[in-house]
């Protein structure tokens, strides 16, 4: 980074010391600059703050759930849609989806059955089980968004037992280790900070209890560092750069995670929720992708950013606070994230020729009409490309796939109606005379519905 560490570090010191938290750490990962990090305050131990000094990350944890879950889907052990109680021996709510337990829209109530915030007693494995009968639905299923810790701790169960582990051993076998995230532990370290509930009225810090969240550690029990969660950030955002062989999940996966499933709220849209992750649009086809957390004494904030001018490849911010007061850490990481791409953005990668279209697709490159609108059809990085005229720039092209099977037949395999075919149709000579795409027509020239050609005005 150039100009932008004492902009960042500024952004970092100004929140610890206005939202008044006693430790504050702070990371940003992209491919293209070295890991930038910025701590401000004191451990609360004998431990030195650094880069180094676990936090508390609560429900961070619920994406590492999340990606097991996908992984299991991927390894056929699930499908999304099955009732979790096919793969559980539960006494109450089996009938509820992967899916929906997932994306918060199951109508689960948000906790185990008791006052576990009241007690900090926690539910082991077999109580947390024993006891769902005694929880309740509170919304239809598929009603609206309503937040679940239950939900995302009956999927900490569905994963240990399709793994035949517990689930802490199975997210460092399959997740922590291969993505190289040594920081990020079920316990505490020795070095860790202390979380603290600042007083509202005076300069006092009083040490919250250390907690164990027992079977409903799935969805909060985590410890990390801002620098691990800023390199957890980055594979949401884009798992191709810091997991090019799929080993943990294949970039299509975190596709299907990060589409929105539900907003949050029904009339403001400015929070979505994927599959175990919180979508926050920023405009112009800028979208931060990951997860907030909040346990007694810590807060924490870690996403990715995708899209958009001058994001970089690999981009995640993390913030990580031992105050669980100070709400203002929650907005850092999106603060970060914007800050670098504003005055350090990634260097624009220079336009070099490539190769020719295919000889077979030279001839239906251009203008077409469909649906009485002009597309624009392309050969670009090695696939056939659409976009209509009126797209705005910004908007990503359709973009098609040969099924190997069929001639001059192709497969939308991303953006405008994705999942549908494009057939192609040639006169004698072999020359594309017309196209149906999604079912619909497209024509050289503009036509109505039955055929009107304006050009031949007939």
């Amino acid at each position: 980074m150039t100009a932008a560490p004492d902009r960042l570090g500024r952004l970092v010191r100004r929140v610890q010391a206005d939202a008044r938290v006693p430790a504050v750490s702070a990371a940003l990962h992209r491919a293209d600059r070295p890991l930038w990090s910025c701590t401000v305050g004191e451990t609360g131990t004998d431990s030195p703050l650094g880069p180094g000094t676990q936090f508390r990350i609560g429900s961070v944890t619920k994406t590492f759930t999340a990606a097991l879950t996908l992984q299991c889907r991927d390894d056929g052990l699930l499908d999304l849609d099955d009732p979790v109680g096919r793969h559980l021996d539960l006494p109450a709510h089996g009938e509820l989806t992967v899916r929906r337990l997932l994306s918060h829209t199951a109508g689960l109530q948000r906790e185990p059955f008791g006052d576990v915030w009241d007690s900090l007693s926690a539910p082991d494995d077999a109580r947390l089980v024993a006891e769902l009968d005694r929880a309740e639905r509170v919304l239809p299923t598929g009603r609206r968004f309503h937040y679940s810790n239950l939900g995302l701790a009956v999927l900490g169960q569905l994963v240990a037992r399709l793994r035949g582990g517990t689930w802490a051993e199975v997210l460092d076998e399959r997740v922590l280790t291969p993505l190289g995230l040594a920081d990020t532990t079920v316990s505490p370290g020795p070095g860790a900070a202390t979380g603290y509930l600042v007083d509202a009225y005076s300069d006092e810090a009083h040490p919250e209890p250390p907690t164990d969240f027992g079977a409903v550690g799935p969805a909060a029990q985590l410890w990390s560092t801002a620098t691990d969660m800023a390199r957890w950030a980055a594979f949401l955002a884009d798992p191709a750069a810091l997991d090019p062989a799929g080993a943990v999940l294949a970039p299509g996966t975190l596709d299907e995670m990060r589409w929105p499933v539900t907003t949050t709220d029904e009339t403001l849209w400015g929070a979505g929720f994927g599959l175990g992750l919180i979508l926050i649009p920023q405009g112009e086809r800028v979208m931060h992708v990951g997860h907030d957390g909040a346990m007694p004494g810590f807060l924490a904030g870690v996403y990715g950013r995708r899209g958009g001018e001058g994001t970089a490849g690999a981009m995640g911010a993390a913030v990580l606070g031992s105050s669980g007061t100070a709400a203002e850490l929650f907005e850092l990481p999106h603060r970060l994230l914007a800050e670098a791409v504003e005055h350090d953005p990634a260097e624009i990668e220079p336009w070099r020729p490539g190769a020719p279209a295919p000889a077979a697709l030279r001839g239906l490159l251009g203008r077409w009409w469909g649906e009485g609108s002009e597309y624009v059809f392309s050969w670009h990085d090695g696939t056939l490309q659409a976009r209509a005229e009126r797209d705005p720039a910004g908007r990503p092209p359709a973009v098609f796939a040969p099924l190997p099977d069929r001639p001059d037949v192709y497969r939308t395999v991303s953006g405008r109606e994705v999942g549908e075919l494009l057939r192609l149709t040639r006169d004698d000579a072999g020359a594309v005379i017309r196209m149906h795409w999604a079912t619909y027509r497209f024509t050289r020239h503009q036509e109505t519905f039955d055929r009107y050609d304006f050009r031949a005005g007939s």
